[in-house]
């Protein structure tokens, strides 16, 4: 059975979690979260990493409709959740953002064992068809997989944590440059740091035109820095109107939601599905039907540009 399209009904969700992949040398074991539809063969994978203090069980407006259309969603519990209560002065708190970075892709090693996990999976899904997707600051970590890198003290490129397996991108309210940064990011975010000048690989940016970051003095064309500055194939969708939940994507009426729009998180799902279709399975109509309906909506909640 090949893969539904976006008109299609949804399919239904088989989910598993947590799964365990053993993590020496991390503190703790990784639980990853994996969700797929019931039925279906080849089917592409997307990586999620989660924003600041949430876990494998947020953002289910996106990870729920990816499922339900196609796709196997991965969705690591990364050491900053608020599920596993790690303290701040914990030692391994300033190496947080590389442990996040490795955490993908321990995922992508196991991904035969997180195969196995959920029921009738096994022998339907496709490991050359995969992307990587985040927010906030798991936008960042995914942006490593696709090639950003973090720059050193004297503005020299730290060492390239691409992984050639990921084949595209989806970079939600991702960080830009680390030239404009707050004292305090400065001080305590290190990291904060981009190069997207190797960033390759095929992504779609998200960025909301009202997202106004406290890490920044840049107003929220910080936020489009990861298409600015990257080389290849990218588009950009900037949403009116939108806050730094981008209208709930990490669920309803949950307290960082400060802009509440389903209409808004609807829109972002069609185009992010169309977007990884495109880039994954080539199939590019979807793709260009979006950005067709967009274009001719009298109303539109953003719009997209591309190079």
């Amino acid at each position: 059975m090949s893969v539904p399209h976006s008109t299609d009904a949804p399919a239904t969700v088989l989910s598993a979690k947590p799964v365990v992949l053993p993590a020496p040398g991390r503190g703790e074991d990784l639980q990853v979260r994996v969700s797929a539809p019931a039925t279906g063969r080849g089917l592409p994978v997307v990586l999620f990493s989660h924003g600041f203090g949430w876990s494998m069980d947020g953002y289910a407006p996106l990870a729920d409709y990816w499922a339900a259309h196609g796709f196997v969603v991965l969705q690591p519990t990364h050491l900053d959740s608020r599920t596993l209560g790690i303290p701040a002065d914990d030692p391994r708190t300033p190496r947080i953002w590389r442990l996040r970075i490795e955490d993908l892709t321990r995922v992508l090693d196991g991904l035969d064992v997180l195969e196995a996990a959920v029921p009738g999976l096994g022998g339907r899904v496709d490991h050359g068809r995969v992307a990587v997707a985040g927010h906030s600051w798991g936008a960042q970590t995914a942006s490593a997989l696709l090639g950003a890198r973090v720059l050193d003290a004297d503005g020299v490129p730290g060492e390239s944590m691409a992984d050639p397996r990921v084949k595209a991108g989806v970079l939600l309210a991702a960080a830009g440059l680390g030239d404009d940064l707050t004292p305090f990011a400065a001080e305590h975010l290190p990291f904060l740091k981009p190069s997207f000048d190797a960033m390759t690989t095929p992504a779609l940016v998200v960025a909301g035109d009202r997202d106004q970051s406290h890490l920044s003095t840049r107003g929220p064309d910080w936020f489009t820095d990861p298409y600015t500055y990257s080389p290849g194939r990218k588009s950009l969708l900037t949403l009116f109107g939108a806050e730094h939940s981008l209208g709930g994507i990490v669920g309803y009426e949950v307290a960082e939601t400060t802009d509440e729009s389903p209409a808004r998180v609807a829109l972002i799902r069609r185009l992010t599905t169309a977007f990884l279709r495109s880039t994954l399975q080539a199939e590019d109509a979807d793709w260009q039907a979006a950005l067709t309906a967009l274009g001719a909506d009298p109303e539109p909640l953003g719009s997209v540009r591309s190079k």
